[in-house]
């Protein structure tokens, strides 16, 4: 089941993007932050949880890509699954679902920034019909102190 994400559901939402940290191939962050830090950075609507026998075992929000009023329809992606759920479906149904109720809210531009080594994240979002847009070529080191790149994707909506 998809549902809007409460602060109550952020133990788990947490837990789950702390093991996006931990794999070193979901974000370049190196710690979780606070609920309060996580929410401002967070677009309000939008944020959605898979919860299964009443727990949560994915999410997926949108954070503002820029302050300018010119990009107020351009939105930054992100989704988690449980590494015990996953293969299951449950990210694809996530971002459909996101896509659907950001289109709705008026966002036009759905970006995702992926390490390139997610290659399952990668699946995910061309299955949903986002395109790659770019590449950024050593960005980052991950955790592990490993130069990587991202694999710019995005969905446009028509």
């Amino acid at each position: 089941m998809i549902r809007q994400m409460i602060k109550s559901d952020w133990d788990r939402v947490s837990a789950i993007y702390m093991q996006g940290i931990l794999s070193g191939k979901s974000t370049f962050n190196t710690e979780c932050p606070s609920y309060e830090g996580w929410d401002a950075g967070h677009i309000k609507e939008c944020r959605y949880v898979y919860e299964e026998d009443g727990e949560v075992i994915g999410w997926i929000a949108i954070s503002p890509t820029s302050e300018r009023c010119a990009y107020r329809g351009c939105v930054e992606m992100s989704v988690y699954v449980d590494e015990n759920h996953r293969g299951k479906g449950i990210g694809t149904e996530l971002v459909k679902k996101l896509i659907c109720e950001a289109v709705s809210a008026g966002y036009w531009s759905i970006y995702s920034a992926i390490l390139s080594i997610n290659e399952a994240s990668i699946r995910v979002h061309r299955k949903c019909g986002f395109r790659e847009i770019g590449y950024r070529e050593r960005i980052a080191k991950d955790r592990f102190g490993n130069w990587q790149n991202t694999t710019l994707m995005e969905y446009r909506a028509s």
